[in-house]
């Protein structure tokens, strides 16, 4: 083989002169390009700043939240070079829109700026501000302080005219000829040089000329922030509801001939609405309602193999009867679902689907549409697991399939067919464990369509994957509250999502149960606890919900020591519920509900402030209402199921709105007790063998005794 030629190593030496060389270039090239002209600006005189927008999720990358009905505000920074004023305008519009509202903005000091508008329709908006150098009243400013001085000059008055002559170009109509008139009046007459020149000035610093200019500005050389930032616009229930989940198939009133469970139909869960209405809840959530397939069938309590009979679980969806469109024929027909939706419309109930996208291996699509599921080497399907937990009922959609576009418009296509048939609100089952990219364009393609549908994340995940799902178009999210049971996690974690940039994109909604999680709290602090941890999810957050009957009927077996999964779960086996004849918290969370619906600060998740006491197994946090004549509600809540719990409560009067000094009434709306309070500091005795919480209106408007007697 012949000898390939080598090259031959350089000398240190020459080396050394070869960097030199290639440096100097670099350094010639790097010279060439400075030398290039810096290109000037389209326009160099737009001299206004506008920074730091809000509300702005990443920059603007994702839209902030809000619902129908609400007070929108909207800070920025404006301001410019020298001395000169600005002004500035909040402009919005609908998402498409040609044309922007406009909002005035008001000085906060430090050239921040505020403006605010209503929510007044569902859907995508833009938000943007827009400032410019306000001449006029940058000359007004000045004329008044020269007047005050004695230094006004028939010269300052001529340059007034020319400004107000110029907003006459831009004006119309009445105001275009006051505004001329008002020009001709501070020139003054023709060859005198002061004119009158007290009347000049008064003229000048008038109100009425202040307005006229104000209406027609100079906004030809305005900065606009661009592009606009997003805002969602959601309906009201997706800020405040109260859910109530319940197994369609559990819900017969009577059991069968045999004496077992009946299985439950949709006229079932009909009969059972006035129930669910008079408890107060609004949003009625239905597990999966589809045909159930029967390869790998789970048995009761999650065995592996199912014995005869077996109902299976709801979320293995899919089978001879169809898929994710279809009705479990047990359940009845797709005309008694409309009449069991119609039924809880006419009571004020709004039925939630649940929303899972993954299969039984019986399902239709598994055999039509095989490229849409991934394979192992053996060639079978791969079934749902997280190990060591495995889901052999059920396969999973492969989102990297390139058949994705095709995947994404049949899952849409789901959603659209019970958008059609009165479903607005959807559940959707474990959404951190598919694609993000298909979330965006899946929730934001309906709602472009379906403005009043939203979805809630039932994403059990880490704090990074579970906002990211609130930004891309998720209006509500389960989340950690099962598990967060001393002072000090509710503290922390109330703050973390009620504070900041995450309280723009992210909404909790508070279940102290599911079907999964029978916490170790419930199953061993006995009807304390159930309390407890009822008023904390319906008072923290302004949505929460229930897993109905369990939690009223405060079951608490779990399946085995260890396990949070409740014994005989319904997720495998129908249930009958003996509604009347067993101890219930159903009035309580009637009053619960009650209370929540006639106090509106317990309706958002804003202005929340913690108070001080000085027990940590006493937890106290109050919330203000929008409007400021609501009085606040402050709740204390004892964090020990089974110990009466007392102290001193130290209370933050400015986060209450309430002025020192006066005395104001605590009233306990589960109790109805009433007591006069003349300070900040008071005593709380809590015990959990009778309500261990308080929830106290505090009326503010209680300013003495003849207004006591008022009230009493």
């Amino acid at each position: 083989m012949p000898r390939q030629p080598t090259r031959r190593s350089r000398s240190p030496r020459s080396r050394a002169a070869a960097t030199r060389s290639e440096l100097d270039a670099d350094a010639k090239r790097s010279r060439s390009e400075r030398e290039k002209p810096v290109p000037l600006p389209v326009e160099g005189r737009r001299r206004a700043v506008v920074e730091r927008l809000y509300p702005s999720v990443d920059g603007g990358a994702f839209p902030a939240k809000r619902t129908l009905g609400d007070r929108v505000v909207v800070e920025a920074d404006v301001f410019t070079d020298g001395h000169d004023l600005v002004a500035c305008r909040l402009l919005h519009r609908p998402l498409g829109a040609s044309d922007f509202a406009e909002a005035p903005m008001t000085a906060l000091g430090n050239d921040r700026w505020r403006g605010e508008l209503v929510a007044d329709r569902l859907g995508r908006h833009e938000l943007t501000v827009e400032g410019w150098v306000d001449h006029f009243s940058s000359w007004r400013r000045d004329l008044e302080k020269r007047d005050l001085a004695g230094q006004a000059t028939d010269v300052d008055l001529r340059i007034g005219a020319e400004l107000v002559r110029q907003g006459a170009a831009r004006a119309a109509g009445a105001d275009a000829q006051a505004l001329d008139r008002a020009a001709e009046r501070l020139e003054g007459p023709q060859g005198v040089a002061d004119g009158d020149l007290a009347a000049r000035v008064a003229l000048a610093l008038s109100p009425e000329l202040r307005a006229w200019m104000e209406r027609w500005p100079d906004r030809s050389l305005a900065t606009r922030w661009d592009p606009p930032l997003p805002l969602v616009v959601d309906p009201v229930a997706a800020r405040f509801s109260a859910w109530y989940e319940l197994f369609p198939r559990s819900a017969a009133a009577e059991r069968g001939r045999d004496g077992e469970p009946r299985h439950g139909t949709f006229r079932d869960v009909a009969a059972r609405l006035d129930y669910v209405a008079g408890m107060g809840f609004d949003v009625l959530y239905l597990p999966p309602i589809h045909p159930i397939g029967e390869t790998h069938r789970k048995g009761r309590n999650n065995a592996r193999v199912a014995a005869r009979g077996d109902v299976g679980s709801p979320w293995a969806i899919g089978g001879r009867e169809g898929g994710h469109t279809a009705v479990h024929p047990a359940l009845g027909t797709l005309e008694d679902f409309h009449a069991l939706v119609a039924a809880a419309e006419r009571r004020g109930i709004r039925i939630a689907l649940d929303l899972a996208f993954q299969c039984s291996p019986d399902h239709p699509w598994v055999r039509e549409h095989p490229e849409w599921f991934r394979r192992r080497p053996d060639g079978t399907i791969q079934h749902a697991e997280n190990p060591p937990k495995k889901y052999e009922d059920i396969v999973p959609f492969d989102f990297d399939t390139p058949a994705w576009r095709e995947l994404w418009q049949a899952l849409k296509g789901v959603v659209d067919h019970w958008a059609a048939h009165g479903v607005s609100i959807f559940r959707v089952d474990n959404p951190h464990t598919k694609a993000f990219p298909f979330w965006e364009w899946m929730i934001a393609a309906v709602r472009a369509e379906r403005p009043d549908v939203f979805f809630l994340a039932e994403a059990f995940t880490r704090p990074r994957p579970l906002y990211r799902l609130a930004k891309l178009g998720f209006s509500q999210s389960y989340n950690y509250f099962p598990w967060r049971t001393s002072k000090r996690e509710l503290t922390d974690w109330m703050r973390e999502i009620t504070s900041g940039e995450v309280a723009e994109l992210f909404r909790a909604n508070l279940w102290p149960n599911t079907p999964d999680i029978l916490t170790e709290q419930l199953q061993h602090g006995g009807r304390g606890a159930f309390v407890q941890r009822l008023v904390l999810a319906a008072t923290l957050g302004a949505s929460y919900g229930i897993y109905g009957p369990p939690f009223e009927l405060m079951e608490s077996d779990p399946r085995e020591a260890g396990s949070e999964e409740y014994r005989d779960s319904e997720k495998y086996e129908l249930r009958h519920w003996d509604l009347a004849n067993r101890p219930s918290l159903a009035e309580l969370i009637g009053r619960v509900n009650r209370i929540r619906r006639e106090n509106p600060p317990l309706q958002h998740d804003r202005s929340f402030a913690f108070h001080a006491i000085d027990n940590d197994a006493l937890l106290a946090y109050s919330k203000r209402g929008m409007d400021e004549e609501d009085d606040p509600v402050l709740v204390v809540v004892n964090l020990d199921p089974w110990q009466r719990q007392g102290g001193w409560l130290e209370l933050d009067l400015e986060a209450l709105g309430l002025e020192p000094g006066h005395p104001f009434q605590a009233h306990d709306l589960l109790t109805e007790a009433r007591t006069t309070w003349h300070g900040a500091r008071a005593r709380i005795e809590l015990d959990p063998q009778s309500v261990p919480a308080a929830i106290f209106r505090l009326r503010r408007r209680l300013r003495s005794e003849r207004d006591f007697d008022y009230y009493f």
